[in-house]
């Protein structure tokens, strides 16, 4: 194990990768030379050359689509899209050629295509550089939506989407890139689709996901100064969803809340709320709750921004009315 940032990870997974397996490359904007906007492809360029580093023209259009193309006869490329509000111009590409592709031709082409891409909100970047997607993706069939929280999981869950046969959005924050943690040294795999309980609890379940993990963890400790004992889940994918863990959870504590930086309507977390009420209606103690961005356009100025957001400071009130109300 060693201390490294959450780019590091992801720089080691794919270094790993594509040691291991000539047919990984690495294609987007800014990713060879400069290293990636975030520095996660620092030091690839100089290692693998110009044609397993592929800088592109600023044309996610294009480059999605031949990353596509190269998946489709085998190859496993990971395309790096800077933000991922810029996805929207390629949306052709990754709903209706790599998503579907497999299905319509029964399984006999696979699209083992990752698409790295940077999320989320905090820094002031406007509200076309700040949203959360995940949830539009996650309507999609055929793609599997990825989101680490910490520098182990990016590591072994990028491994793992690398490997998978089929097309991984895998999401990171902007904010979690200088995060530090224990990584494994070496080829390290998290299974996709697998939840990882992060505190222990038994009177109330807190299930987020991605930046907004830190924000549950803060909570359930601010709650315990109150004598609530809360449970934090990080969902880690929200395609394929681990509702088993989920389900376990909710049948121990009666209460949850969903923490998630997208939008409220229509959120991710709507979906879970309503699967928890399939499954678990009986063990359920007061409704489910979420807390979520407010649902206007991320505003440049900080402080109206931070308005938007969710606060720690919402889960908290959040989690003492569940316990006081019901």
């Amino acid at each position: 194990m060693s201390e490294i940032s959450y780019a590091q990870a992801l720089n080691q997974a794919l270094d790993l990768a594509m040691a291991a397996d000539p047919k990984v490359f690495v294609i987007g904007e800014d990713i060879g030379h400069h290293g990636g906007v975030f520095g996660v492809t620092k030091g690839l360029w100089e290692k693998y050359g110009a044609q397993r580093i592929i800088d592109t023209p600023i044309s996610e259009t294009g480059f999605l689509g031949v990353a596509v193309g190269a998946a489709s006869v085998a190859f496993r490329p990971v395309a790096e899209i800077m933000w991922v509000d810029f996805t929207l111009v390629a949306m052709d590409q990754i709903v209706n050629q790599a998503a579907k592709t497999s299905y319509m031709s029964g399984g006999r082409v696979k699209v083992p295509l990752v698409i790295r891409t940077q999320e989320g909100a905090g820094r002031g970047n406007g509200a076309q550089h700040s949203q959360s997607l995940e949830s539009m993706f996650a309507q999609v069939p055929g793609l599997k939506v990825v989101a680490p929280f910490d520098p182990a999981d990016a590591k072994g869950l990028l491994t793992a989407a690398i490997e998978d046969d089929g097309p991984v959005l895998f999401l990171e924050h902007k904010l979690l890139y200088n995060r530090k943690g224990e990584v494994p040294e070496g080829r390290h795999v998290v299974p996709i689709g697998k939840a990882r309980v992060r505190r222990e609890g038994s009177q109330l379940t807190l299930i987020a996901l991605s930046r907004m993990v830190a924000y549950a963890e803060e909570a359930a400790a601010e709650l315990a100064k109150e004598g609530i004992d809360a449970e934090v889940i990080d969902l880690r994918s929200v395609v394929p969803l681990d509702m088993a863990t989920l389900e376990a959870s909710l049948r121990k504590t009666g209460r949850a809340i969903i923490v998630h930086e997208a939008h409220q309507s229509f959120g991710w977390g709507a979906e879970v709320a309503a699967r928890l009420m399939d499954s678990c209606f009986y063990d359920l103690i007061a409704p489910v709750q979420r807390v979520a961005s407010k649902d206007v356009p991320f505003p440049f100025n900080r402080t109206l921004e931070a308005f938007v957001m969710p606060s720690v400071a919402q889960i908290v009130a959040t989690g003492r009315s569940l316990m006081n109300d019901y």
